[in-house]
């Protein structure tokens, strides 16, 4: 499964969003800048992004955007949904009874695959924006999330 630039760039642009916003609007030409995207990219995601509730424009001179709710409530699974981003590790349709064989039947790996998407899904739920901002995301930061690996354990 790959993450396509869509859903990368809204997390991107998010963390960006989550971490320069004092109280004003942030314009998405800084963020375009500051992250290398495209700007009418940006547009395109924060226009979604807004009718999820995620973020919330200010129009107007030192208009932008800011978060609608605070970054600890929003979830990265809530940003790449939002965006219109399949968390899918199967070439099935999301809860269709169709399979993906040239028969519709389902290919023997489908359990497989679909338990894979599922686990990612609980993954992206897990962890929020201000765990992004802050460098907090499980398993970067092997100080902050300890292990119980005994090995781990006996090297400390």
């Amino acid at each position: 499964m790959k993450l396509s630039t869509k859903g990368r760039y809204a997390v991107m642009a998010m963390a960006d969003l989550g971490t320069n916003t004092i109280g004003s609007p942030i314009s998405l030409a800084d963020i375009a800048e500051r992250q290398e995207i495209s700007l009418s990219y940006l547009e395109q995601l924060f226009g979604k992004m807004r009718r999820a509730g995620l973020v919330k424009s200010v129009r107007g001179p030192g208009g932008g955007y800011l978060l609608a709710r605070e970054h600890e409530a929003i979830r990265i699974s809530d940003i790449i949904s939002a965006v219109d981003e399949p968390i899918a590790a199967t070439r099935c349709t999301t809860g269709s009874a169709i399979g993906c064989k040239s028969d519709k039947g389902r290919c023997l790996t489908h359990d497989l695959w679909q338990s894979l998407s599922h686990q990612i899904f609980l993954y992206l739920n897990s962890v929020t924006l201000e765990d992004v901002c802050e460098g907090r995301v499980p398993g970067s930061r092997p100080d902050l999330f300890p292990t119980d690996d005994p090995e781990t354990v006996a090297a400390e």
